[in-house]
Protein backbone atom coordinates (compact mmCIF):
# COMPACT_ATOMS: atom_id res chain seq x y z
CA UNK A 1 0.00 0.00 0.00
CA UNK A 2 2.84 2.37 0.84
CA UNK A 3 4.40 1.74 -2.58
CA UNK A 4 1.11 2.62 -4.29
CA UNK A 5 0.80 5.86 -2.30
CA UNK A 6 4.40 6.74 -3.05
CA UNK A 7 3.84 6.10 -6.76
CA UNK A 8 0.74 8.33 -6.77
CA UNK A 9 2.61 11.01 -4.87
CA UNK A 10 5.55 10.95 -7.29
CA UNK A 11 3.50 10.87 -10.49
CA UNK A 12 0.24 12.61 -9.59
CA UNK A 13 0.79 15.70 -11.71
CA UNK A 14 1.67 13.84 -14.96
CA UNK A 15 -1.24 11.44 -14.33
CA UNK A 16 -3.61 14.41 -13.84
CA UNK A 17 -2.41 15.91 -17.14
CA UNK A 18 -3.03 12.65 -19.00
CA UNK A 19 -6.38 12.11 -17.29
CA UNK A 20 -7.68 15.59 -18.09
CA UNK A 21 -6.65 15.34 -21.75
CA UNK A 22 -8.13 11.83 -22.02
CA UNK A 23 -11.45 12.84 -20.49
CA UNK A 24 -11.98 15.64 -22.98
CA UNK A 25 -10.87 13.50 -25.93
CA UNK A 26 -13.30 10.79 -24.81
CA UNK A 27 -16.10 13.35 -24.81
CA UNK A 28 -14.99 14.94 -28.11
CA UNK A 29 -14.82 11.69 -30.07
CA UNK A 30 -17.91 10.03 -28.56
CA UNK A 31 -21.06 11.46 -30.21
CA UNK A 32 -23.31 9.90 -27.57
CA UNK A 33 -21.75 12.21 -24.97
CA UNK A 34 -22.21 15.44 -26.93
CA UNK A 35 -25.66 16.06 -25.45
CA UNK A 36 -23.88 16.72 -22.15
CA UNK A 37 -21.61 19.32 -23.73
CA UNK A 38 -23.53 22.30 -22.35
CA UNK A 39 -22.60 21.12 -18.85
CA UNK A 40 -18.98 20.24 -19.51
CA UNK A 41 -17.35 23.66 -19.75
CA UNK A 42 -19.24 25.30 -16.83
CA UNK A 43 -18.61 22.24 -14.67
CA UNK A 44 -14.87 22.21 -15.41
CA UNK A 45 -14.53 26.00 -15.13
CA UNK A 46 -16.48 26.44 -11.89
CA UNK A 47 -14.99 23.25 -10.48
CA UNK A 48 -11.52 24.65 -11.04
CA UNK A 49 -12.51 27.90 -9.29
CA UNK A 50 -13.71 25.85 -6.32
CA UNK A 51 -10.39 23.99 -6.24
CA UNK A 52 -8.47 27.29 -6.38
CA UNK A 53 -10.51 28.67 -3.48
CA UNK A 54 -9.94 25.47 -1.48
CA UNK A 55 -6.18 25.55 -2.07
CA UNK A 56 -5.98 29.20 -1.03
CA UNK A 57 -8.09 28.53 2.05
CA UNK A 58 -5.64 25.88 3.28
CA UNK A 59 -2.70 28.19 2.56
CA UNK A 60 -4.28 31.08 4.48
CA UNK A 61 -5.00 28.67 7.37
CA UNK A 62 -1.25 28.10 7.75
CA UNK A 63 -0.23 31.76 7.76
CA UNK A 64 -1.38 34.78 9.74
CA UNK A 65 -2.31 38.22 8.39
CA UNK A 66 1.01 39.50 9.80
CA UNK A 67 2.87 37.16 7.43
CA UNK A 68 1.46 38.95 4.38
CA UNK A 69 4.16 41.47 3.56
CA UNK A 70 6.14 42.62 0.56
CA UNK A 71 9.84 41.99 0.03
CA UNK A 72 12.44 43.01 -2.55
CA UNK A 73 11.91 40.17 -5.02
CA UNK A 74 8.17 40.90 -5.17
CA UNK A 75 8.90 44.22 -6.87
CA UNK A 76 11.39 42.62 -9.25
CA UNK A 77 8.89 39.94 -10.26
CA UNK A 78 6.13 42.51 -10.72
CA UNK A 79 8.44 44.64 -12.88
CA UNK A 80 9.15 41.61 -15.11
CA UNK A 81 5.47 40.77 -15.53
CA UNK A 82 4.07 44.28 -15.89
CA UNK A 83 7.02 45.57 -17.93
CA UNK A 84 7.08 42.75 -20.48
CA UNK A 85 3.28 42.86 -20.81
CA UNK A 86 3.32 46.61 -21.53
CA UNK A 87 6.28 46.50 -23.93
CA UNK A 88 4.81 43.61 -25.93
CA UNK A 89 1.48 45.42 -26.13
CA UNK A 90 3.23 48.52 -27.51
CA UNK A 91 4.90 46.39 -30.22
CA UNK A 92 1.65 44.61 -31.09
CA UNK A 93 -0.13 47.96 -31.48
CA UNK A 94 1.90 48.61 -34.65
CA UNK A 95 1.55 45.11 -36.15
CA UNK A 96 -1.03 43.98 -38.69
CA UNK A 97 -3.07 40.82 -38.05
CA UNK A 98 -1.10 37.66 -38.75
CA UNK A 99 0.95 34.91 -37.14
CA UNK A 100 3.66 37.17 -35.60
CA UNK A 101 1.00 39.31 -33.93
CA UNK A 102 -0.84 36.25 -32.61
CA UNK A 103 2.35 34.79 -31.14
CA UNK A 104 3.19 38.08 -29.42
CA UNK A 105 -0.34 38.24 -28.02
CA UNK A 106 0.13 34.75 -26.59
CA UNK A 107 3.44 35.87 -25.10
CA UNK A 108 2.00 38.95 -23.41
CA UNK A 109 -0.79 36.90 -21.82
CA UNK A 110 1.68 34.28 -20.56
CA UNK A 111 3.76 37.05 -18.99
CA UNK A 112 0.98 38.94 -17.18
CA UNK A 113 -0.96 35.89 -16.01
CA UNK A 114 -1.15 35.92 -12.17
CA UNK A 115 0.46 33.35 -9.90
CA UNK A 116 -1.43 30.08 -9.50
CA UNK A 117 -3.04 29.20 -6.18
CA UNK A 118 -1.15 25.90 -6.36
CA UNK A 119 2.17 27.76 -6.37
CA UNK A 120 1.96 27.93 -2.58
CA UNK A 121 1.29 24.20 -2.38
CA UNK A 122 4.33 23.35 -4.51
CA UNK A 123 6.52 25.96 -2.79
CA UNK A 124 5.60 24.58 0.62
CA UNK A 125 6.38 21.00 -0.40
CA UNK A 126 9.72 22.07 -1.85
CA UNK A 127 10.67 23.87 1.37
CA UNK A 128 10.11 27.44 0.20
CA UNK A 129 8.45 30.41 1.86
CA UNK A 130 4.66 29.94 1.72
CA UNK A 131 3.85 33.38 3.15
CA UNK A 132 6.02 35.17 0.56
CA UNK A 133 4.36 33.22 -2.25
CA UNK A 134 0.84 34.05 -1.04
CA UNK A 135 1.86 37.70 -0.59
CA UNK A 136 3.00 37.90 -4.21
CA UNK A 137 -0.12 36.06 -5.38
CA UNK A 138 -2.24 38.81 -3.81
CA UNK A 139 0.05 41.53 -5.19
CA UNK A 140 0.03 40.34 -8.83
CA UNK A 141 -3.72 39.72 -8.84
CA UNK A 142 -4.41 43.26 -7.62
CA UNK A 143 -1.91 44.73 -10.11
CA UNK A 144 -3.31 42.68 -12.99
CA UNK A 145 -6.87 43.71 -12.22
CA UNK A 146 -5.97 47.33 -13.01
CA UNK A 147 -3.18 46.91 -15.57
CA UNK A 148 -4.94 44.47 -17.93
CA UNK A 149 -7.93 46.79 -18.57
CA UNK A 150 -5.52 49.64 -19.34
CA UNK A 151 -3.47 47.72 -21.90
CA UNK A 152 -5.74 45.23 -23.68
CA UNK A 153 -8.02 47.83 -25.37
CA UNK A 154 -4.90 49.15 -27.13
CA UNK A 155 -4.16 45.70 -28.54
CA UNK A 156 -7.72 44.59 -29.20
CA UNK A 157 -9.89 47.68 -29.79
CA UNK A 158 -12.95 45.51 -30.49
CA UNK A 159 -12.99 44.79 -26.76
CA UNK A 160 -14.68 48.15 -26.14
CA UNK A 161 -15.69 47.97 -22.48
CA UNK A 162 -15.07 51.08 -20.42
CA UNK A 163 -12.10 50.88 -18.05
CA UNK A 164 -14.10 50.42 -14.84
CA UNK A 165 -16.33 47.83 -16.51
CA UNK A 166 -13.16 45.90 -17.38
CA UNK A 167 -11.89 46.24 -13.83
CA UNK A 168 -15.18 45.07 -12.38
CA UNK A 169 -15.40 42.09 -14.74
CA UNK A 170 -11.88 40.91 -13.93
CA UNK A 171 -12.28 41.61 -10.21
CA UNK A 172 -15.43 39.48 -10.09
CA UNK A 173 -13.42 36.67 -11.66
CA UNK A 174 -10.41 37.04 -9.35
CA UNK A 175 -11.39 38.32 -5.94
CA UNK A 176 -14.11 35.87 -4.81
CA UNK A 177 -11.54 33.05 -5.00
CA UNK A 178 -8.75 35.24 -3.59
CA UNK A 179 -10.31 37.27 -0.77
CA UNK A 180 -13.10 35.03 0.57
CA UNK A 181 -10.82 32.04 1.36
CA UNK A 182 -8.48 34.35 3.27
CA UNK A 183 -11.28 35.95 5.26
CA UNK A 184 -12.77 32.54 6.10
CA UNK A 185 -9.40 31.07 7.13
CA UNK A 186 -8.50 34.03 9.33
CA UNK A 187 -11.97 34.12 10.91
CA UNK A 188 -11.38 30.51 11.97
CA UNK A 189 -7.85 31.37 13.13
CA UNK A 190 -9.06 34.02 15.59
CA UNK A 191 -12.27 32.32 16.77
CA UNK A 192 -11.88 28.53 16.84
CA UNK A 193 -8.27 27.51 17.50
CA UNK A 194 -9.08 23.80 17.75
CA UNK A 195 -10.62 23.78 14.27
CA UNK A 196 -7.66 25.74 12.92
CA UNK A 197 -5.17 23.19 14.27
CA UNK A 198 -7.17 20.40 12.69
CA UNK A 199 -7.30 22.24 9.37
CA UNK A 200 -3.54 22.79 9.51
CA UNK A 201 -3.08 19.02 9.74
CA UNK A 202 -5.42 18.54 6.79
CA UNK A 203 -3.58 21.19 4.79
CA UNK A 204 -0.95 18.63 3.80
CA UNK A 205 -3.63 17.01 1.61
CA UNK A 206 -4.00 20.16 -0.49
CA UNK A 207 -1.44 18.68 -2.89
CA UNK A 208 -3.97 16.02 -3.84
CA UNK A 209 -6.70 18.65 -4.19
CA UNK A 210 -4.47 20.28 -6.78
CA UNK A 211 -4.47 16.98 -8.68
CA UNK A 212 -8.21 17.43 -9.17
CA UNK A 213 -7.70 21.06 -10.18
CA UNK A 214 -5.02 20.13 -12.71
CA UNK A 215 -7.28 17.49 -14.25
CA UNK A 216 -10.00 20.12 -14.74
CA UNK A 217 -7.44 22.59 -16.11
CA UNK A 218 -6.38 20.06 -18.72
CA UNK A 219 -10.00 19.45 -19.72
CA UNK A 220 -10.34 23.19 -20.40
CA UNK A 221 -6.94 23.33 -22.11
CA UNK A 222 -7.69 20.44 -24.47
CA UNK A 223 -11.05 21.98 -25.29
CA UNK A 224 -9.40 25.31 -26.13
CA UNK A 225 -6.87 23.62 -28.41
CA UNK A 226 -9.37 21.46 -30.31
CA UNK A 227 -11.85 24.28 -30.81
CA UNK A 228 -9.22 26.78 -31.94
CA UNK A 229 -9.06 25.46 -35.51
CA UNK A 230 -5.32 26.12 -35.63
CA UNK A 231 -3.03 24.56 -38.21
CA UNK A 232 0.08 22.57 -37.34
CA UNK A 233 2.50 25.47 -37.85
CA UNK A 234 0.44 27.84 -35.72
CA UNK A 235 0.25 25.26 -32.94
CA UNK A 236 4.01 24.71 -33.19
CA UNK A 237 4.55 28.45 -32.83
CA UNK A 238 2.34 28.68 -29.74
CA UNK A 239 4.07 25.62 -28.28
CA UNK A 240 7.43 27.35 -28.70
CA UNK A 241 6.15 30.61 -27.20
CA UNK A 242 4.56 28.92 -24.18
CA UNK A 243 7.67 26.81 -23.48
CA UNK A 244 9.90 29.88 -23.74
CA UNK A 245 7.69 31.99 -21.44
CA UNK A 246 7.56 29.19 -18.88
CA UNK A 247 11.32 28.62 -18.92
CA UNK A 248 12.20 32.34 -18.81
CA UNK A 249 9.95 33.09 -15.84
CA UNK A 250 11.02 30.11 -13.73
CA UNK A 251 14.66 30.91 -14.50
CA UNK A 252 14.27 34.65 -13.83
CA UNK A 253 12.62 33.96 -10.49
CA UNK A 254 15.37 31.54 -9.47
CA UNK A 255 18.00 34.18 -10.27
CA UNK A 256 16.44 36.95 -8.18
CA UNK A 257 18.12 35.99 -4.92
CA UNK A 258 21.31 34.14 -4.11
CA UNK A 259 19.90 32.32 -1.10
CA UNK A 260 18.37 28.93 -1.91
CA UNK A 261 14.96 29.39 -0.28
CA UNK A 262 14.08 32.88 -1.62
CA UNK A 263 15.29 31.79 -5.05
CA UNK A 264 13.02 28.75 -5.03
CA UNK A 265 10.08 30.80 -3.76
CA UNK A 266 10.46 33.56 -6.35
CA UNK A 267 10.81 31.00 -9.13
CA UNK A 268 7.52 29.32 -8.27
CA UNK A 269 5.69 32.61 -7.74
CA UNK A 270 6.82 34.02 -11.08
CA UNK A 271 6.74 30.84 -13.16
CA UNK A 272 3.65 28.99 -11.94
CA UNK A 273 0.57 30.57 -13.49
CA UNK A 274 -3.20 30.53 -13.03
CA UNK A 275 -3.69 29.12 -16.52
CA UNK A 276 -7.45 28.89 -16.08
CA UNK A 277 -7.48 32.68 -15.82
CA UNK A 278 -5.18 32.90 -18.85
CA UNK A 279 -7.59 30.80 -20.92
CA UNK A 280 -10.54 32.90 -19.74
CA UNK A 281 -8.69 36.12 -20.51
CA UNK A 282 -7.87 34.96 -24.04
CA UNK A 283 -11.45 33.93 -24.77
CA UNK A 284 -13.08 37.05 -23.35
CA UNK A 285 -10.71 39.88 -24.25
CA UNK A 286 -8.42 38.67 -27.03
CA UNK A 287 -9.12 35.82 -29.47
CA UNK A 288 -9.84 32.12 -28.83
CA UNK A 289 -6.48 31.31 -30.44
CA UNK A 290 -4.56 33.08 -27.67
CA UNK A 291 -6.29 30.96 -25.02
CA UNK A 292 -4.44 27.91 -26.38
CA UNK A 293 -1.23 29.32 -24.90
CA UNK A 294 -2.72 28.96 -21.43
CA UNK A 295 -3.50 25.30 -21.97
CA UNK A 296 -0.01 24.55 -23.22
CA UNK A 297 1.62 26.56 -20.44
CA UNK A 298 -0.28 24.42 -17.92
CA UNK A 299 1.41 21.32 -19.31
CA UNK A 300 4.95 22.71 -19.22
CA UNK A 301 4.74 24.20 -15.73
CA UNK A 302 3.32 21.03 -14.23
CA UNK A 303 5.86 18.80 -15.93
CA UNK A 304 8.53 21.05 -14.42
CA UNK A 305 6.79 20.92 -11.02
CA UNK A 306 6.68 17.12 -11.23
CA UNK A 307 10.40 17.00 -11.90
CA UNK A 308 11.09 19.37 -9.00
CA UNK A 309 9.00 17.33 -6.57
CA UNK A 310 10.50 14.03 -7.75
CA UNK A 311 14.00 15.41 -7.28
CA UNK A 312 13.03 16.64 -3.81
CA UNK A 313 11.65 13.22 -2.81
CA UNK A 314 14.51 11.25 -4.43
CA UNK A 315 17.64 13.38 -3.91
CA UNK A 316 20.04 10.47 -4.51
CA UNK A 317 18.77 9.82 -8.06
Amino acid sequence: MNKVLRFVKDWMLPMAIVLGISLYLLYHFTPALHSYGRWLHPLASEGQRLVIATLLFFQFVKISPHDIKLCAWHWKALAIQAGSFSVLAAIIYFLSPGTPRTLLECTMLCMICPTASAAGVITDRLGGDLAATVSYLVMINVAGTFLIPLVIPLVNPSAHMAFWAYVGHIALKVFPVLILPGLAAWAIRYTTHRLQRRLMRWASNSFYVWGVGLTLAMVLSTRALLLSGLGAWSIAGIVAVSVLCCAVQFFAGRRMEKERIPSLTAGQALGQKNTGFLIWLGYNYMTPVTSVAGGLYAIWQNLFNSWELYRKEHPAR
